[in-house]
């Protein structure tokens, strides 16, 4: 069929204007993602001279065209000003990497910590302004929440509270729901859920005036089974579910909701191996008796050592979460859900769109490989050696 340059021409020329501008006001950048759009509008045209009529081609081109630039463009962002965020958690990992950040680009960041004096808290004191003010907070103490609230509402009183940025929370055992006591249940629901309720609500009344953000560190655990972390995963699920029924309260007041799902990064927590073994010790010392002949201490000396492979496998680099916050607190248009992090995209396909056979055997390559416990072995060979932690795919989320 004969080529039609002319309306491909006018579209190239849209299309080049377009990008143009947003170069001009920053809204894009050159890079792979550009490069290959391009590239893809490229055989679209010729699939359309050649398939087409004129007009249409002109008009399919043109509108791939404004589709690609408008998903490449940055999100439209809201200056920093004087605007305030109270983060919690900030003694290491995420939260201490975003206040960091934030306190670069001119918030005002009021930090909370287990205690003044931790390592992550000198180091906060140290690299960053004077506008920073780190508070001591224990989560599941209320008067401690209280008295965060009350130097909130005195040092933002001129310029009111825009952000509430939830991050602390805490995992304190990996093992099987059966072996997990109902204790280790109550303490990641007291400080993964309802501290993190506590906080949010003592702080609505803040975040309604300014018609602010609220944005919630959870898990993929919260969303999927993974095995051997059910009491995390399940404070997970109800804080994400408390966090959809407050996007949707509080949307008549402005105030926007976002949680952000985070593949495993190596936090400070991640790799405090020491603490994770002292866990394992503890449990094998106070499970009963009758747990313990069933499942075999090999049985969770296996559990503990893939959990600590896919730990190690977790990413180094933090910025995709913080970045991820950022977004949250800055853009006109926020996401309700950020998923940061590789790997993540396919494993949410997986669970959501495969038979749950396939989306079993997925989450036990990609965190914990099967073992057999010592009561389903008695007179069976091991179907796995506790020594070999067996394949591995990637990590596991873990507690910020």
């Amino acid at each position: 069929m004969e080529s039609w340059p002319w309306p491909s021409g006018g579209a190239w020329l849209l299309v080049a204007a377009r990008a143009l501008l947003q170069l001009l006001r920053a809204d894009l950048r050159l890079g792979r993602p550009l490069l290959a759009a391009l590239a893809l509008l490229a055989a679209l045209d010729w699939l359309c001279q050649r398939l087409l009529p004129p007009l249409a081609a002109l008009v399919v081109l043109a509108a791939a065209g404004w589709i690609a630039l408008s998903r490449l463009a940055r999100p439209q962002r809201l200056p920093v000003a004087t605007r305030a965020v109270l983060i919690t958690g900030c003694d290491s990992g995420f939260g201490k990497a975003t206040a960091k950040k934030l306190d670069a680009m001119g918030f005002t960041v009021l930090a909370t910590v287990l205690e003044l004096d931790s390592p992550g808290a000198q180091e906060l004191r140290a690299c960053c302004s004077p506008r920073l003010k780190l508070l001591q907070m224990d989560l599941t103490k209320p008067a401690d929440i209280s008295r965060v609230l009350e130097f909130t509402k005195v040092h933002t009183a001129s310029t009111g509270l825009w952000g509430l940025v939830n991050n602390a929370g805490h995992n304190i055992l990996v093992a099987d729901a059966e072996l997990s006591p109902v204790a280790t249940y109550r303490s990641c629901m007291e400080v993964n859920f309802f501290g993190t309720l506590e906080m949010t609500k003592a702080l609505l009344p803040l975040l309604r005036r300014s018609s602010g953000r609220i944005v919630t560190v959870s898990s993929p655990a919260g969303d999927m089974p993974f095995p051997c972390l059910s009491a995390y995963g399940t404070s997970k699920a109800a804080v994400a579910l408390l966090m959809d029924s407050f996007s949707c309260e509080l949307q008549p007041w402005g105030v926007k909701v976002s949680v952000i799902q985070p593949a495993c990064f190596r936090t400070e927590a991640v790799k405090n191996v020491d603490q994770w073994e002292e866990r394992k010790r503890q449990l094998l010392a106070t499970l009963p008796q009758e747990l313990l002949q069933a499942y075999g201490e090999d049985y969770i000396e296996h559990l503990n050592g893939q959990f600590l492979h896919s730990l190690s496998q977790g990413l180094p680099d933090l910025s995709p979460v913080v970045d991820a916050i950022t977004d949250a607190l800055l853009a006109a248009k926020p996401r309700h859900r950020y998923y940061p992090g590789h790997g993540l995209g396919l494993m949410y396909f997986i669970h959501y769109y495969l038979p749950e056979g396939l989306r079993r055997r997925f989450l036990q390559s990609f965190f914990i490989s099967p073992y057999v416990p010592r009561a389903l072995r008695l007179g069976q060979p091991s179907h796995t050696s506790a020594q070999d932690p067996g394949p591995n795919l990637g990590s596991a989320p873990t507690a910020q």
